[in-house]
């Protein structure tokens, strides 16, 4: 108890020391004020009460309970019990205010801006109480409240008003009547209260019937009363106001005037004192009316007359505001007065003159501009928005004012009160430098967590019409270019809210195992020349092949190649050896890292694949990154050394063919943003599909390597792709225009002995013909094979990086070097800067460890099962993702009798996707080959199985499976026999950028390209970014593992711009919301993210099976997720109708009706994860 009293006694100490503190600058005998609004003016009404030694009181809401302005005043009392009045009405409850104050001993109440502060009764019964209401006089807000007594006023003092009613108006007949005589358009107006509700603008043609109508209600809603008045309605008109300041004793003065009309939806959003380029002599005679009608009607205390300027400069009154204004700041600013502090004074008797506060004595200084910060979204119409306000930084400095309410970090954005966070003002000596201050002081706010109308207000002012200072009350509305908003990055707070998830949830990386192996710094190797003196890689290098494409162009680029002596080496590393080993998952700022070193030892390379085939949908769809800013990235830090990419031929980078001129596009893209080299092939071999990239390529300017997919054993016999096979291809290759013959062994099945036969026949028959051949070691032959192929003339062969080699990728770099050195064909590089680049590799390779397939050698096997290389470690991932990882031996023989049943195809994306879906559902249905072809009809396959069967892949070499194709095409799909692409219609690129600027308010060419190879996936993409931010910047280790309690790293956002960050606590679970705050230290500053934990949601979900017996149940063919549904409860549908589409990995399926029928039982829904054989509905035959 002791200790209770010791703290009531400083308490007690410090307010009287404060009191004591104000009293000695006490010019007034009342001394306590409560005001009856909350927000911002509560807060900038106490700031002036204790200027003036007056002791404050404030009310608020239960909802309202953690506001600001209860904080900021010396007293606060709650309005009422919880749940006893709605948010607003507590604040409209006058007796119970009254009640309040008199129990607190207030001597002075002020009504702020809106709720009660034109309520006559209530500035009535404050008087009565025996207490001073800070305001007009219950008659004149009577008089003047209503807009059609104050019309009157001015008439009868001779002051210009619009044409209008003469009164108020109840009766649709008399809105009818005023429209005839004095035409459209005309604006219907609430009689009392204001803010824009019960306001209609109808213009010729529109229904003034259903207008009124709407008006009336509205303002009977708002404001308990719904008579309306109609006036004339101007165009383009200015919106001018004046501040006017009454005394006791009959005197009135203005302020000048202020320039409110930039406006929505008769809502102020930015106003300007003094007006700019207003006429003088029309300033004066508005000055001059203002004040005579004010003291016409006896006015006193704060108040403001508003007029409306035409375009011809005639001005007409519209009404006085009898009470404070939001925008008084400005006024504040230019003239040195406190308007509050004169309403205080005035309403406790003192004289405008005794205030200092005669006419001869208020001038104005320079301009000021008022902004009104909201928790707005002008991306959707103004949309108001709530949560927490999760950072708030504000601006400052010369010049700038700020009057907030609850703008502070953790602060709760509810739906119940106006939307305004900040009334941001801005002084200077010209409109312009204060327009200018005021657009430094809106960059330099930061508030995150809810939306803001910044950017809006950002756009508005650097726009023409508002540096001129033409803005008319209708211009916002006028102007949709307005809306072109650059919004805030929010970089920071996005990028927190993902190492956030990570700390709660961990990697949510698709294929990640664990965490890596690696977390130390990794360390960049140092290369020395010759000489033994250490090479400056701080610039890249600029010598290579390269520079002979960029001067003379493709065909000396490719004679170049062919006569160097040696064998050139294209290194894989940045592209299919990491493919190939982890699941294409190294991400750009890792590539970076090695980037211009790589320039120097690799300077004497064919080239350098890092771009392209499944590398390019992998960066969206797992490692949420732009694959062109990749391109762009290395390019710049290689110049020297070409760029070689993986082209689908007709498919682009997508699976499926598409319109030529998508592909056209896509290429001339690639081709500006840095590729060289277009290795294009078809994964069938069809010399029709080939071309298209080929020509793609050709009307790009790029290096055409047209290529031939080689697949099985040439040298056996029984084999359909023999020696004649190949070089009937070449043929028609070169006659189509190659500047170089590229060979593609993508699943390391060519031996040397068939390497020899090969690549010698083709020297033999073209020997101008530069050859380049890509393989895979998944055999541990590589290396004997690209030996081979050198040795039979092949111009280039490929290798990776040590590290990085082997097994599923390319042979290594090192044992080719060595295999070559000292012979002709040695191709060239500096072994110890190689061996210096794979120590890099070498340990990037445990950073990335939690994707390794656990390959532990090669597997000659391959040249049974033919599963190519880079496919291997993704079917092995895929396989564990669908539940078949203890079944891979299954899948690897699947694969075989998939092959065959599809017709032995050459195995290259995405034909090989092909084959491997197939074996998957077979093993996951356990269907064997000949079950296959007797249950076709019925049996949903993959997607892309479809997709082949139908044509959409291409011809294969000896045409398509029978009876397998009609039967699982089922007259569901009609077959072609043509190129695919050759009938599909042009896309429109053009609606596709519109589209796309629609949607995220940009678009470039290469957004554009990407949308037309994977829409959905860049649709993914641009969400996750917009909801975590760029992290291309974020280090690796911490994009797959959360950083240790206390650690400090840092993440550079650009140059010159980087965050000091540290996880400092992740939080309790929360019960009720599942979730978890988790505290960072930011750059020295405390912030916090709300994460959901994913298992404190996650629901053990039992569900039904499929009973294989009863035939009305439909079943999932295989796991994956569920991504459309097509039918509803109910749903009659026919036998082969589409049910669901089921999604697993990159591989989709749509389950279909088995029979006609009615569909009931639904079980799932779209994002449902579904197990092999669960129940997806059942259908009842018809």
């Amino acid at each position: 108890m002791a200790d209770h009293h010791e703290v009531e006694e400083a308490q007690s100490n410090t307010s009287r020391h404060v009191h004591r503190v104000r009293a000695n600058s006490s010019i007034m005998q009342m001394n306590k004020i409560l005001v009856a609004n909350r927000g911002e003016i509560p807060i900038r009404i106490f700031r002036t009460a204790h200027e003036l030694s007056l002791h404050t009181v404030a009310v608020y809401s239960h909802e309202d309970r953690l506001s600001m302005h209860r904080q900021k005043a010396d007293e606060a009392y709650e309005i009422g019990k919880r749940g006893q009045y709605t948010p607003v009405q507590a604040y409209l409850q006058i007796d119970e205010i009254i009640k309040i104050a008199k129990e607190h001993d207030v001597h002075m109440i002020h009504p702020g801006y809106g709720f009660l502060s034109e309520n006559a009764e209530f500035a009535r019964k404050v008087e009565a109480s025996g207490m001073v209401f800070i305001g007009p006089t219950p008659e004149v807000i009577d008089g003047l409240g209503d807009k059609v007594s104050a019309r009157t006023a001015a008439i009868k003092n001779n002051v210009p008003v619009v044409p209008g009613t003469d009164g108020p108006v109840d009766d649709v007949k008399v809105a009818q009547e005023f429209v005839k005589k004095h035409g459209y358009p005309v604006i219907i107006k609430a009689a009392f209260g204001g803010g824009g509700r019960g306001m209609r603008v109808v213009r010729e043609g529109e229904n003034i019937t259903e207008a009124f109508e709407r008006a009336t209600s509205e303002a009977k809603s708002a404001f308990g009363n719904g008579t309306v008045f109609i006036e004339r309605f101007l165009d383009k008109p200015k919106h001018i106001e004046v501040q006017l300041l009454g005394d006791n004793y009959g005197n009135v003065v203005h302020l000048y005037e202020r320039d409110c009309s930039v406006q929505r939806r008769h809502q102020k959003v930015v106003e300007i004192a003094p007006a700019k380029d207003l006429p003088q002599e029309v300033r004066d005679n508005i000055l001059n009316d203002a004040v005579r009608l004010a003291r016409s009607v006896k006015y006193r205390n704060a108040g403001t007359a508003e007029f409306l300027v035409d375009q011809q400069n005639r001005y007409y009154f519209i009404e006085i505001n009898p009470r404070i204004q939001v925008e008084h700041t400005i006024t504040e600013e230019i003239t040195g007065i406190d308007i509050v502090a004169a309403q205080i004074q005035i309403a406790a008797g003192a004289s405008l003159e005794q205030l200092g506060l005669t006419q001869d004595r208020i001038t104005t200084r320079g301009y000021a501009i008022q902004c009104r910060i909201t928790t707005e979204d002008p991306s959707k119409g103004f949309q108001p928005d709530t949560g927490k306000i999760e950072v708030y930084r504000s601006a400052g400095g010369n010049g700038v004012r700020l009057d907030g309410g609850n703008g502070f970090a953790g602060a709760i954005i509810t739906p119940h009160y106006d939307s305004m966070l900040v009334k941001c003002t801005c002084h200077s000596s010209t409109y312009e430098f204060a327009r200018r201050k005021m657009l430094r002081a809106l960059i330099e706010f930061r508030i995150r967590g809810v939306k803001t109308n910044i950017p809006f207000l950002c756009s508005l002012l650097t726009h023409d019409t508002f540096i001129a200072g033409n803005c008319w009350t209708t211009f916002i509305d006028d102007t949709p270019e307005l809306f072109n908003l650059m919004n805030s990055q929010n970089r920071a707070q996005k990028l927190l809210a993902y190492l956030g998830d990570v700390a709660v949830n961990g990697s949510s990386i698709k294929g990640q195992i664990g965490e890596p192996k690696f977390k130390g710094e990794i360390i960049l190797p140092t290369l020395y020349d010759a000489a033994g003196k250490e090479l400056d890689v701080s610039q890249p290098s600029q010598n290579g092949f390269r520079q002979i494409l960029l001067k003379d162009g493709p065909e000396a680029f490719a004679k170049a190649i062919r006569k160097y002596k040696g064998t050139l080496l294209m290194d894989t590393t940045w592209r299919d050896a990491h493919q190939s080993l982890l699941a294409t998952r190294v991400r750009t700022t890792d590539l970076v890292q090695i980037a211009k070193h790589t320039s120097h030892a690799y300077a004497n390379a064919y080239s350098i694949e890092c771009w392209g085939g499944a590398t390019f949908d992998v960066a969206m769809r797992f490692l949420y990154e732009d694959p062109w800013d990749r391109l762009r990235k290395l390019r710049r830090l290689v110049p020297n050394v070409c760029f070689q990419m993986l082209l689908r031929g007709a498919n682009g980078v997508a699976y499926s063919s598409l319109p030529d001129n998508a592909i056209d596009h896509f290429v001339k893209q690639a081709k500006v943003n840095g590729v060289d080299i277009f290795r294009v092939f078809d994964a069938l071999n069809d010399v029709n599909q080939l071309e298209v990239g080929v020509n793609a390529v050709k009307k790009a300017g790029g290096v055409v390597e047209a290529t031939i997919c080689y697949s099985g054993d040439m040298l056996n016999p029984k084999k359909k792709y023999n020696l004649d096979y190949y070089m009937n291809l070449v043929d028609k290759v070169v006659k189509m225009g190659t500047h170089i013959l590229g060979i593609k062994d993508m699943a390391g099945v060519l031996r040397p002995a068939a390497a020899t036969k090969l690549i010698g026949t083709i020297r033999a028959k073209y020997p101008d013909l530069p050859i380049h051949v890509h393989t895979h070691d998944s055999a541990g032959t590589g290396v004997a094979s690209m030996v081979a192929c050198a040795q039979a003339g092949a111009d280039a062969v490929d290798s990776a990086t040590d590290s990085l080699s082997g097994m599923t990728s390319q042979p290594s770099v090192g044992a080719i070097l060595a295999s070559l050195q000292g012979t002709e064909h040695d191709p060239g590089l500096n072994v110890e800067h190689v061996r210096a680049i794979d120590s890099y590799w070498a340990q990037l390779r445990l950073l990335y460890s939690c994707f390794e397939a656990n390959l532990t050698g090669p597997d000659p096997e391959v040249y049974v099962h033919e599963i190519p290389g880079g496919q291997l470690t993704n079917l092995i991932f895929q396989a564990s993702q669908l539940g078949l990882g203890q079944q891979w031996a299954e899948t690897k023989k699947a694969y075989t009798q998939a092959n065959y049943l599809l017709g032995d195809l050459v195995k290259v994306t995405p034909t090989s996707k092909v084959v491997g879906d197939l074996a998957q559902f077979m093993v996951s249905n356990k269907l064997t080959p000949e079950q296959v072809i007797e249950r076709a009809e019925t049996l949903d396959f993959p997607g892309s199985v479809l997709d082949f069967l139908e044509g959409l892949m291409g011809q294969p070499y000896g045409g398509f499976p029978e009876p397998l194709r009609t039967r699982a095409l089922r007259d569901q799909r009609k077959p072609l026999s043509e190129r695919p692409g050759k009938s599909l219609p042009p896309v429109d690129l053009t609606k596709i950028k519109a589209d796309i600027e629609a949607k995220y308010g940009y678009a470039t060419e290469c957004d554009v390209a990407s949308w037309t190879m994977y829409p959905k996936v860049f649709q993914d993409y641009k969400a996750f970014v917009e909801k975590y931010g760029d992290l291309s910047v974020l280090p690796t280790k911490y994009f797959l593992s959360k950083p240790e309690i206390g650690e400090e790293f840092h993440v550079e956002l650009e140059k010159g711009k980087t965050l000091i960050l540290k996880l400092l606590a992740v939080g309790p679970l929360s019960e009720q919301t599942g979730q978890r705050e988790v505290f960072f230290e930011m750059n020295g500053e405390v912030r916090q993210v709300t994460v959901d934990d994913n298992l404190a949601a996650v629901e053990n979900l039992s569900r039904p099976k499929a009973d294989p017996n009863d035939h009305s149940h439909v079943g999932a063919p295989m796991s994956g997720v569920v991504v459309e549904v097509r039918v509803k409860e109910g749903t009659d549908v026919k036998k082969g109708d589409p049910v669901a589409v089921l999604s697993a990995m990159k591989m989709e399926m749509v389950i279909s009706a088995p029979h006609s029928g009615k569909v009931y039982e639904l079980q799932v829904r779209e994002g449902d994860s579904l197990d092999g054989q669960d129940l997806v509905c059942k259908i009842h035959k018809a």
